[in-house]
């Protein structure tokens, strides 16, 4: 199972593509959407948390500390936090894990599971970049929303597909959401 968790960054754009896609696959997935998460699905894409319940195998409150994800009992192989805010970021890199967000990232950390985090912020301040830094020394992986231009993407869903496709990249998973550099020149 893969644990999907959207915060109340812009780009929950990239969290619903990744349960599309995931869902499309049969992947299993849980899914936790935080309360500002849900303000940014009704601005960005006009669209409700219960439309996008459906999309994965499993849902769970923000709040809820007793959810099986919480646990390192349960065998979650990992966990993507995307978008990813900088206060979701700093509670996990200082270990404050008060959400259901923040605790499976703590129990994905300590039982050396992939977590996968998408950060949506610029610019960067130092304390940003040390609690990313913080994160990756511990097996975190930082993949900041940063769409590339080779490719020449011709709207905003074919640079949304090129990051979930990084991120199904990261998780080992095969996929062809994007048009890969083959060492072409310009």
């Amino acid at each position: 199972m893969i644990v999907i968790a959207i915060t109340g960054a812009s780009g929950v754009a990239y969290g619903v593509r990744l349960l599309e896609v995931l869902s499309e696959i049969g992947e299993e997935t849980a899914l936790v959407v935080t309360d500002p998460a849900k303000i940014i699905l009704k601005y960005e894409l006009g669209i409700e948390e219960d439309q996008i319940k459906g999309l994965a195998s499993e849902y769970y409150q923000p709040g809820d500390l007793t959810a099986s994800i919480n646990s390192g009992s349960c065998r979650f192989k990992s966990m993507v936090i995307v978008p990813s805010t900088m206060k979701t970021i700093a509670a996990i890199a200082n270990g404050y894990a008060n959400n259901a967000v923040t605790r499976t990232a703590d129990v994905a950390l300590k039982e050396h599971r992939k977590l996968v985090l998408v950060p949506r912020e610029t610019p960067l301040r130092a304390v940003h970049l040390e609690n990313m830094l913080k994160i990756a020394r511990e097996g975190g992986i930082i993949l900041p929303a940063m769409p590339a231009f080779y490719n020449k993407p011709e709207n905003i869903d074919e640079m949304i597909d090129f990051i979930t496709g990084k991120i199904l990249d990261v998780l080992g998973i095969d996929n062809d959401l994007f048009k890969r550099w083959h060492g072409e020149k310009p």
